[in-house]
């Protein structure tokens, strides 16, 4: 790998070597370098469309890295991944896109995730997006995820998005059954003349199932987001959904929260506040020796974590 995908591999993974554990590693539409274990497995799709993960029954404390990166201008793919846990199992999954574009033309991942977690399998999953170059081409990123959890399921999603991504469209549907959870924390930056869009739909579809989500976001400049969440209660359940917002200089923020009981027993809640930063923060932070723009970083910083 050559610099540029160096540096793309330790900003969506956090890898400055080969990892540990599981992995898979795609560079520019084709996968570079695999390792399966005793434990986990991943097997490419006949088609090339992407890989399969398995993970067997009863695994504790093992990881599986599968980065993507581009740094080909005009590359566009569009790669699908499942994600097989079996029963009790409890694995982290790093996962992540970073896109370089040092051309005039647009390069673009759809990156499509679809998770089958069984009856007490417990999952971590982290995905950043990131995107550099100082090209005129755009930085395109479109992750879908879709998640099947069964009986007393446990999946855990850190999603983020900080640097780099003109435009994206981010969807995650999930249906739960008894027992089982869901709790995802998103957290997004955008500035110059980006787009981003979240959307969230979650099924409680079994008794004692819920789900947390929790958005942060902070839009500068002429950016645009929009945040749309989507809780069904179907059977006895609680659910919370939280978009919480910065707004700053020309942007503009949109949330849609919405909760739906289908049972006289689900217990569903949303939230959602958008608003600048207050005067008397950074009039504050200003007091303690750090210029304006300082004051903003290091408010914005602490609120994305």
């Amino acid at each position: 790998m050559d610099l540029i995908q160096k540096e793309l591999l330790e900003a969506v993974a956090g890898l400055h070597e080969i990892p540990a554990g599981a992995f898979n590693i795609r560079s520019n539409g084709k996968s570079v370098e695999r390792r399966t274990t005793e434990h986990i497995d991943i097997i490419s799709k006949e088609d090339g469309s992407g890989i399969d993960i398995i993970v067997k029954p009863e695994v504790r404390g093992e990881s599986v890295h599968i980065p993507v990166i581009i740094s080909q201008s005009g590359l566009s793919e569009a790669v699908y991944n499942d994600f097989h846990i079996g029963e009790n199992a409890d694995v982290t999954i790093i996962a992540g896109c970073g896109i370089h574009n040092g051309g005039t033309k647009a390069s673009q991942h759809d990156g499509i995730h679809r998770f089958f977690i069984a009856p007490g399998a417990k999952v971590r999953y982290i995905e950043k997006h990131y995107g550099n170059g100082d090209g005129m081409g755009e930085r395109i990123m479109n992750p879908q995820t879709i998640v099947h959890i069964a009986e007393n399921g446990y999946m855990e999603m850190e999603t983020a998005q900080i640097k780099g991504v003109d435009s994206t469209e981010r969807l995650t549907t999930a249906g739960l059954a008894a027992g089982a959870t869901l709790v995802v924390t998103e957290r997004l930056l955008t500035h110059g003349c980006q787009s981003a869009k979240s959307t969230f739909e979650v099924a409680l579809n079994g008794e004692g199932s819920g789900t947390h989500i929790i958005s942060r976001s902070v839009a500068k400049e002429r950016s645009k987001q929009l945040f749309i969440s989507r809780v069904s209660g179907n059977a006895p359940c609680s659910g919370h959904t939280e978009c919480d917002a910065i707004i700053m200089d020309e942007a503009s923020v949109q949330a849609v929260p919405e909760i739906a009981a289908n049972c006289t027993d689900a217990a569903l809640i949303h939230e959602a506040a958008i608003g600048k930063i207050a005067g008397e923060q950074i009039v504050k932070l200003m007091t303690l020796g750090l210029t304006e723009q300082q004051a903003e970083e290091q408010i914005i910083s602490g609120f994305l974590k």
